[in-house]
């Protein structure tokens, strides 16, 4: 299907270094590496490092690393980092290892890395605010917030700056786990402001679902992200994105070559990707290969779509 093809483009961020993968730094460059040189690299984006293991990170990559000699290759690896909270003392300290990082990979020669986004977490406003003045431009900022409590003053703050939302969508116990009701209004209010979000945790399937090993329901990349192209091309309330958001089977999906939707609301391709581009980012996943072999057997991606 190419409206899967054109939702799924780009939208995993790889995490093998966090629950319930927990790989160590090795065979997690080592999988990235793999990945990116695979027929479905069109699903990859960045790689998910935190700031503290940068150093470990050169070390196990140092001969997975293209070697750049133009700094703005394709080739060259994309990370986001993991930083601080932004009141936190070692925030700036953060913000300066990253810029050691990147002028140490991106000169002609080294092993082509950059860290182009950072995520960290945002009590308030003010914080963010603060943060602005520190974060260089070259980097584009992902604001962690609270679901449970009320974010419409830090997406304000957010809101014309070239900044996003991110929100944890899951974890390993049931309390990090958001309601629909809660991840609707997250999403409904960042797509009101037109801030951007990315996602983080418990999506490692296409559909909503009771997960044993957490003990509670998960929600699906397909419930957030086709829930967010709807909400964001103006086809989807509140109470229709919670609806989206607690569905465990595609019957009320509209996926079709050239649209996608939910119920009677679709969106068609160039939707999608403006969707994609403009608002729903990506989202961490410490699985790569799960999102792709669920999509395949849903019969939502072919064997030669998924290599394409």
């Amino acid at each position: 299907m190419h409206s899967i093809q054109t939702l799924m483009d780009g939208l995993i961020d790889y995490a093998g270094l966090f629950p319930p993968a927990d790989l160590e730094m090795k065979p997690t460059v080592g999988n990235y590496a793999e990945y990116r040189s695979g027929s479905n690299d069109w699903m990859l984006s960045r790689l998910i490092v935190p700031v503290g293991r940068l150093e470990e990170f050169e070390r196990e990559a140092d001969q997975l690393l293209p070697v750049s000699r133009d700094p703005a290759s394709d080739d060259c690896w994309v990370i986001s980092a993991l930083t601080a909270a932004v009141d936190h003392e070692d925030f700036k300290t953060h913000l300066e290892q990253i810029e050691a990082f990147n002028e140490r990979h991106l000169s002609s020669g080294s092993g082509a890395a950059v860290v182009d986004t950072i995520e960290c977490r945002a009590a308030d406003a003010a914080g963010i605010d603060r943060a602005f003045e520190l974060v260089p431009d070259s980097i584009f900022p992902y604001f962690e917030l609270d679901h449970r409590g009320d974010i419409r003053g830090q997406i304000a703050a957010m809101a014309g700056m070239d900044s996003g939302a991110k929100v944890r969508t899951g974890g390993v116990t049931p309390d990090a786990h958001p309601t629909p009701l809660e991840l609707a209004r997250f999403i409904t209010v960042c797509a009101n402001a037109e801030v951007p979000f990315k996602a983080t945790a418990g999506l490692h399937h296409p559909l909503r679902h009771h997960a044993a090993s957490v003990g509670c329901a998960q929600f699906g990349f397909l419930n957030v992200f086709v829930g967010a192209v709807l909400a964001w091309n103006g086809r989807c309330d509140e109470p229709l994105l919670c609806r989206i958001l607690e569905a465990e089977t595609l019957d009320d999906f509209q996926i079709d070559d050239d649209r996608l939707g939910f119920d009677d609301q679709h969106v068609a391709l160039d939707q999608i990707a403006h969707a994609r581009e403009r608002f729903c980012h990506s989202y961490g996943s410490c699985s790569f290969l799960e999102p792709l072999e669920d999509l395949q057997g849903l019969e939502l991606l072919s064997a030669e779509q998924a290599g394409s």
